[in-house]
């Protein structure tokens, strides 16, 4: 079993920065992999980055250049470096873990919300 922790949602103009944590309990996190889906009222939920346990990343059209995922697996996190916020970007972000296995979710966080607004 893992559980996941989200921190560092909030309130941001746009334009601007936050950072995403997210922080696993359980077995072998560094076999997993990780990331992070959004959902925003009334949408579907969607993959915003992943981040495989060899370090390969890949990331939603919308936010190539400007969020990064990153892992450290000695400290059993992932994160979310989100620059250039956009209103677009508001929604309830994510944190998953997939099983040693597959690469899809099958763990989730409870969820931590960013909202962009002046």
């Amino acid at each position: 079993q893992v559980q996941l922790v989200e921190s560092g949602g909030g309130l941001v103009q746009p334009g601007g920065s936050l950072r995403l944590s997210c922080v696993a309990s359980g077995r072998s996190f560094s076999a997993r992999t990780v990331g992070w889906y959004r959902q925003a009222p009334g949408k579907q939920r969607e993959l915003v980055a992943g981040i495989t346990r060899g370090g390969s990343t890949n990331y939603a059209d919308s936010v190539k250049g400007r969020f990064t995922i990153s892992r450290d697996n000695a400290k059993n996190a992932v994160y979310l470096q989100m620059n250039i916020l956009k209103p677009e970007d508001t929604a309830v972000y994510y944190c998953y873990a997939g099983s040693i296995s597959s690469e899809n979710p099958r763990y989730w966080g409870q969820g931590t919300q960013v909202t962009v607004s002046s």
